[in-house]
């Protein structure tokens, strides 16, 4: 074991990959030369040559579309998206191509062996085109995975896991933490399972579910609650799709209670979806109405991003008014 923060975890990966893959490549704006603007691909290009780490031109679209084809190709394709707000111009080539391309062939081509990795969300001051969450965006394609880790430990299993998966992944990492999470971490190879939730945390009396970087603030709020003797369970769903509906809602059917945090405006959140296959399969369990504390209905705002964000603070009072319901 290495103790390791987010961004050595994910790099660690990447290199893993690449020793095992000789077809494995990693390319994407500023990637090669200083391991882009995270560092998360630093000395890649060293290690594996010019032809296995390279820089792309600015343009996401042509990114994802040269992905497409290497992994229809064969090849083991890594695309970094520098964040996960530039994501949007590549929106047609994820959609219409990534998704569906062993689809509409008849299982004859795939872009399975593609990931794209992207870091999201807020809490380093990057204002409205630097701090968004757009998973729910692409929780509503069929034919794609997505995964979010929330530590190191987390950051290489699963991207591995998705690296070597049959169906392409994106891989959004929570960048709030790439250098504030750091823990212990196996030097060898290892996978996490896709689709899986992870019970951070057993409790009785309320179920709280989110993923990424908003875990720790449901633990810091849990902690909270308990000085007022509510006792709290907390699952980390890492996958949003396909998530794990099962683990979500067993805990829902022994707590009577659900709240669901994510840092995305609430509209069209993917807490939505989540509340509705609970009420769906747990309604005769729930003691009070499904909570969400999530992100604003507004432009991810610089000079307000405390008041956006979904805090503990929130948090709490939501859990309070669900469990006194």
């Amino acid at each position: 074991m290495t103790k390791m923060n987010m961004l050595q975890a994910v790099n660690n990966a990447l290199i893993t990959a690449m020793e095992a893959d000789k077809t494995a490549m990693v390319f994407g704006e500023d990637v090669g030369h200083f391991g882009g603007v995270f560092r998360a691909t630093s000395n890649l290009q060293e290690k594996f040559g010019k032809a296995r780490c390279f820089n792309t031109p600015l343009t996401e679209q042509g990114i994802i579309g040269f992905a497409n084809g290497l992994a229809s190709q064969g090849s083991t394709v890594i695309a970094e998206i520098q964040f996960a707000d530039y994501i949007f111009p590549a929106f047609d080539q994820i959609v219409n191509e990534t998704s569906k391309f062993r689809y509409r062939s008849g299982g004859q081509f795939t872009c399975g062996s593609l990931t794209i990795r992207t870091p999201y969300g807020g809490g380093i001051a990057g204002g409205h085109y630097h701090s968004q969450s757009p998973e729910a965006f692409f929780a509503h394609i069929p034919g794609m995975k997505i995964v979010i880790p929330r530590n190191p430990y987390q950051a290489k299993g699963l991207l591995l896991a998705s690296i070597r998966d049959d169906n392409p992944v994106l891989f959004m990492e929570p960048k709030r933490l790439y250098r504030a999470s750091v823990g212990e971490v196996p030097e060898e190879d290892y996978e996490l399972p896709l689709g899986k939730a992870e019970l951070v945390k057993s409790g009785t009396d309320i179920s709280l579910l989110a993923w990424g970087a908003q875990v720790e603030i449901l633990q810091k709020s849990a902690e909270m609650a308990e000085n007022d003797g509510i006792s709290c369970e907390i699952i980390d769903l890492r996958s949003i799709l396909p998530w794990d509906v099962e683990t979500v809602c067993e805990s829902v059917a022994k707590t009577g209670r659900l709240l669901i945090n994510h840092e995305a405006p609430q509209t069209g959140g993917f807490a939505s979806e989540i509340a509705a296959t609970v009420q769906d399969k747990c309604f005769l369990h729930l003691e009070s109405p499904i909570a969400r504390v999530c992100g604003l209905d507004t432009p991810y705002p610089l000079s307000h991003e405390k008041e956006y964000m979904p805090d503990h603070l929130k948090t709490y009072e939501a859990i309070k008014r669900s469990v006194n319901y």
